[in-house]
């Protein structure tokens, strides 16, 4: 070993051994996280996840955190997304663009090329004054493997100071300074397993943990200008083994950066790394679980006397229970000392505030025989429950209310319960009719759209839409819909690879219907539901179901009142569409159904939604499809599905993908009820491709579960 060589190795064992010390110091009497009057910055690494510059961290970032993370450090461009699910969980994606390597000139000419790759770490324990945060990750676990990692890193704060140390595995640790610790448990640990592929998307088991290891770790320092923070690192790659054979040189392997918190969503990233190289780089977040904004709903009305006699004036009713209550009724009756309301919460996300402001109204307008009110909530033709109310307006307590189905103390009293067949047909004998909407109505609206695919040969494609959505409802349980969309911007003149697939094309020709539609019929479908007992509710459709298939189907749900769990059966028989989103048909055709069943695991509000059936490629499998709530009413999810296509599969492996439920109120200052999703899924194959279906029964039943019903109510009297 020469002198440079040595100077090298001493430098970087004094920085580790720098930090161990300093990490039992901290330990033993340092304070812990939480005990000093300030916030504990957290930055995205230059793949994404929380941690230093190349090395990953035990810290988390605050739980409904999601970032998108942009770094350059020749040769690689990291595009990166981060979301954490829970406290003690971090998740995420990236693209790898590499500009030294191409996808190949028959693939996609000069382009460079790009790698794929899903990220999880996990925090195995949280830090005390004695004890460190630990926490156990995976990098490139779900992709081609070219960058898999596995680690285990702690770490400890003192003070102002921030100190990581931990040890990798695969391209973390491909410096190999140490054997494996995991040899004792068998000799299939000592040799890193090479499951690296051109295709990629498996879960890479057979290699993790396994092959020599190095330590890596650093310091991140607060400055007293707050702003700022500086970070300093071991990094336990030497770089010799880059992927597709593409070595870079290391002057060093201690890296130096600085971070530039800019505001509460944006932060800014500058470092020297490998001793010879710049890094630049920007992180976007943004706090899906905290997500609000404040509102300028219109007051609730003032509470009047009781008049002596109940007003015959029911259009004006309707109007101001709409206007005011969001609650738009389709049938107002009495029946004895209860009026009931029956309709849609059209505006309020919280039902218990738009019962509350219905109260006010209806009392204003009522006699005082009416003493109470009931509303029935209703979706596609269902009556799906019914909450009774006292006449009081506003309870002058707090509602102290357990789970169950109803509550009552000695002012106050709700009745929430589910209700039966008869109800929807309103053959009750004691029914005072007072209002009624005519059943036959038209609406229409207008809204933009987006579609995109990247990370394919072709890059970043895009199609912006401008959307005319209309319904003609027939009747209460029938209805007409249709999309039509036409084209404002797209660059799909860049369109031009498409994969090879063993399987029916049924989803990789979307860039043809892209491209060759400008002004498309993207759903024109008519739809008919009906209950079929008291828990158990069906629909069927038929018509234009989506953008590529036509065809007819139905469904069948049982879904019990208030129950955690609910299990559907649907099936279609469709035909693939014209390329040009019109009337006409392509010769492939097919049948597609599914067994599912929904579970409300009663943990962090996560839902889980299990299928197994057919797919559009006639291909046999199953889907997982995991999702979480948070108080702000996001939803985030993620979904795999496996079937028995195999190798015929091609690049990607299996069908996967995540998606983002949003509330529109979050962003408007007044209320609404609209929801937009964004999905990305990080390549389009035909393998286990489901029907994209406009309805579904348990998206159209959702009011049979309370969900923060009581909460909410307890929000609003307080």
């Amino acid at each position: 070993m020469n002198r440079f060589s040595r100077d090298r190795a001493a430098t970087r064992w004094t920085l580790v051994a720098s930090v161990g010390v300093t990490l039992f110091v901290a330990s033993v009497g340092g304070a812990a996280a939480g005990e000093d009057d300030y916030q504990l910055n957290v930055f995205q690494t230059d793949f994404g996840g929380v941690g230093l510059l190349q090395t990953p961290s035990a810290r988390m970032a605050p739980l409904g955190e999601f970032s998108f993370h942009y770094d350059q450090v020749d040769p690689y461009t990291h595009y990166a997304f981060s979301l954490q699910p829970f406290e003690w969980m971090e998740a995420g994606f990236r693209y790898t663009e590499i500009s030294n390597r191409l996808y190949g000139q028959s693939i996609a000419g000069d382009r460079d090329y790009l790698d794929k790759g899903v990220d999880l770490k996990l925090r195995l324990w949280d830090e005390s004054r004695l004890v460190p945060q630990v926490a156990l990750g995976f990098r490139d676990l779900g992709g081609t493997g070219l960058f898999g990692s596995e680690y285990v890193v702690a770490n400890k704060r003192w003070y102002d100071f921030d100190f990581s140390l931990g040890m990798g595995w695969g391209y973390i640790g491909s410096r190999g300074d140490l054997g494996n610790p995991l040899q004792v448990f068998g000799s299939r640990f000592e040799d890193r397993v090479n499951e690296r592929s051109a295709g990629g998307g498996d879960f890479n088991i057979k290699q993790i943990f396994t092959g020599r290891t190095s330590l890596f770790g650093g310091i991140q320092y607060q400055t007293p200008f707050e702003p700022l923070t500086l970070q300093v690192e071991y990094d336990g790659n030497d770089y010799e083994s880059e992927p597709l054979n593409n070595p870079q040189e290391q002057d060093s392997p201690i890296n130096f950066g600085a971070r530039l918190k800019v505001n509460d969503y944006l932060a800014l990233s500058a470092a020297w790394e490998r001793g010879n190289t710049a890094m630049f780089g920007a992180t976007l977040s943004l706090n899906l679980a905290t997500l609000s904004q404040p509102k300028n709903d219109p007051p609730p009305v003032p509470v009047k006397a009781a008049p002596a006699r109940t007003t015959d004036q029911w259009q004006d009713v309707s109007s101001a229970l709409a206007s005011n209550a969001g609650v738009v009724p389709t049938r107002i009756s009495r029946e004895g000392n209860t009026l009931v309301v029956q309709g849609n919460n059209t505006k309020y996300r919280s039902t218990p505030e738009a019962e509350l402001r219905a109260n006010r109204i209806l009392h204003n307008v009522t006699d005082p025989g009416v003493t109470e009110f009931a509303y029935r909530w209703e979706a596609g033709g269902f009556v799906l429950r019914e909450d009774r109310l006292p006449r009081q307006p506003l309870p002058e307590q707090p509602l102290l209310v357990d789970p169950g189905s109803t509550f009552a103390s000695d002012d106050y009293r709700l009745d929430v319960k589910s209700v039966s067949t008869s109800r929807d047909s309103n053959d009750n004998p004691a029914d005072e009719p007072l209002y009624e909407l005519s059943p036959t109505r038209f609406a229409w609206g207008l809204s933009p759209g987006l579609n995109q695919n990247y990370g394919g040969p072709d890059g970043y494609l895009y199609q912006l839409l401008a959307r005319a959505n209309a319904t003609f409802q027939t009747d209460a349980h029938g209805w007409l819909s249709g999309t039509l969309a036409y084209t404002l911007a797209d660059n799909f003149d860049k369109y031009d690879y498409i994969a090879e697939s063993d399987l029916p094309r049924v989803r990789t020709f979307i860039g043809e219907y892209l491209r060759q539609t400008d002004l498309g019929i993207y759903n024109l479908q008519y739809t008919r539901t009906a209950r079929l007992s008291d828990n158990l509710f069906g629909m069927a459709y038929a018509g234009y179901l989506e953008m590529m298939y036509a065809g007819a189907g139905g469904e069948v749900l049982y879904r019990p009142f208030n129950s955690p769990v609910a299990l559907g059966v649907d099936a279609q028989y469709v035909r693939q569409r014209d390329f040009d989103t019109q009337f006409g048909l392509r010769d492939y055709s097919t049948w597609v159904g599914n067994v599912s069943t929904y579970i409300d695991t009663g943990f962090k509000d996560v839902l889980a939604k299990l299928s197994v059936g057919r797919y559009l490629a006639k291909d046999v499998g199953g889907t997982i499809d995991l999702s979480r709530q948070f108080d702000s009413g996001v939803r985030i999810g993620a979904y795999a599905t496996f079937t028995d296509a195999g190798d015929d599969y091609g690049e990607g492996g299996f069908n996967k993908g995540i998606y983002i439920s949003m509330p529109l109120d979050v962003f408007y200052t007044k209320s609404t009820r609209s929801q937009a999703t964004v999905g990305w899924n990080p390549l389009t194959r035909d393998g286990g491709q489901q029907l994209s279906r406009k309805y579904s029964l348990y998206g159209l039943t959702d009011q049979r579960n309370l969900g923060e019903y009581w909460s909410n109510y307890q929000k609003l009297a307080r």
